[in-house]
């Protein structure tokens, strides 16, 4: 059996999607480590994985998109900040390399120092990506722009002027620290950021139908493994199982980004539409500031396991997390997108027939009231789709990734 070193970047959305293939690795045999977050620590004890904290230093470069006043400011401070995070990132994974000894690596896909530093290491290395692929191909839309799929000539000519835009921005922000980090590991530069993803022995897609659109030239080492949901081991609230109106659930990011806005919002919607609502705001908790409401529970944290086969809908950031936990249970989505990947998530939403789009920046009380009650409607998609998902199994179909990974690493060796 071997031994696997799992690195996340510090963000729970990075690490939970993991969290079930890697407890299907362990239980077949293999020795699974994982450096990541410090708080995430005891939950992942909490289930037999063995797990380190990443280098405090690391999480101490904030990711503070959420202070930028566009779109286009918030996306490029955020990747600056993570960048920030490279030469701390790699020689963390460096450290961690020399502590375990791994035979595989399998790295988060924001946790660019430590890519660089799996690529340079000799170990067969994999890039764990918990969201959608970020992959150009014919048919499918410039990634991160939210757009609605084109066809026929026009759709082409859309598509071929904007890729080519996409990728340049996004080289702006990421070269100029890649390439250095590279050329001090002995690696050649980039030219464009779509580079990184020819060079894993496996890229692990933590998605897949209905959310990714359909690809006929994915390229041979990326595998589909579709989502998996998990929450952390945590005891339901008793008042989730007491009798009465249905639950809206109302999610703020679990790394924060200032949409305090949209908890706020959704206490004015929905005070007296017939359900109850339950605002789950993570660190935006303080800050949130709610008006009263008599329908209202406003938490920090509870599983979402708990909640969603009471809720009639999910009103979210547009997060990957929650979003594959409402789509595998069948639970309609108003996506209201704040940023990072979240509005390409939301159009891939509405496209697979789950749910409804708010852009932030039209979020009004009347325009959530009415969102929701469209995204009510759309059960009857939602719950066809989450009875095709019950019939995959995205934890054994990553561990069988992983594992014909390094069956193929044996016998090259």
């Amino acid at each position: 059996m071997a031994r696997i070193l799992t690195y996340t970047s510090p963000a729970a959305g990075h690490l939970l999607p993991l969290v079930p293939g890697l407890l299907e690795l362990r239980r077949r045999g293999h020795v699974v480590d994982v450096r990541t977050l410090a708080e995430a620590l005891p939950q992942l004890a909490a289930v037999g994985l063995d797990a380190s904290a990443v280098d405090p230093r690391v999480t101490e470069v904030r990711v503070r998109d959420f202070e930028a006043t566009s779109d286009k400011e918030r996306l490029v401070t955020g990747l600056q900040d993570i960048m920030l995070r490279t030469p701390l990132d790699g020689a963390d994974l460096d450290a961690a390399i020399a502590e375990h000894q791994p035979d595989l690596l399998i790295v988060d896909v924001n946790a660019y120092g430590a890519l660089t530093r799996a690529e340079a290491s000799g170990l067969p290395w994999v890039l764990a990506m918990p969201s959608l692929l970020p992959l150009r191909e014919p048919g499918i839309p410039p990634y991160s722009l939210g757009l609605m799929p084109a066809y026929g000539p026009l759709g082409r000519v859309r598509d071929g002027l904007l890729w080519p835009m996409v990728e340049r921005a996004f080289g702006k922000s990421l070269l100029p620290w890649l390439n250095p980090l590279r050329e001090t590991s002995g690696l050649p530069p980039f030219r464009s950021p779509l580079d990184l993803w020819a060079l894993p022995d496996l890229v692990l897609g933590l998605t897949g139908s209905p959310l990714e659109y359909p690809r006929h030239r994915l390229p041979a080492n990326v595998a589909l493994v579709g989502s998996q949901p998990w929450d952390p081991p945590a005891a339901a609230p008793a008042y989730l199982a007491e009798p009465g109106d249905p639950w809206v659930l109302v999610t703020c990011s679990t790394d924060y980004q200032g949409d305090e806005s949209l908890a706020r919002v959704a206490v004015e919607a929905l005070r007296n539409e017939p359900y109850r609502v339950l605002l789950t705001l993570a660190d935006a908790y303080d800050g949130a500031d709610l008006p009263p409401a008599d329908n209202v529970v406003a938490t920090r944290f509870v599983p979402h396991a708990a909640v969603l086969p009471r809720a009639a809908a999910v009103v979210s950031h547009a997060g990957m997390g929650i979003v594959g936990k409402a789509t595998y249970a069948g639970v309609p989505i108003v996506a209201v997108p704040f940023g990072r990947d979240q509005p390409e998530i939301a159009r891939r939403i509405v496209e697979a027939g789950t749910g409804v789009r708010l852009p932030a920046r039209r979020l009004t009380p009347e325009r959530l009231r009415a969102a929701v009650r469209a995204a009510v409607a759309r059960q009857p998609r939602a719950r066809a789709v989450a009875d095709e998902l019950r019939q995959a199994q995205p934890a054994v179909a990553c561990a069988d990734a992983v594992s014909a990974l390094l069956d193929r690493c044996r016998v090259d060796a």
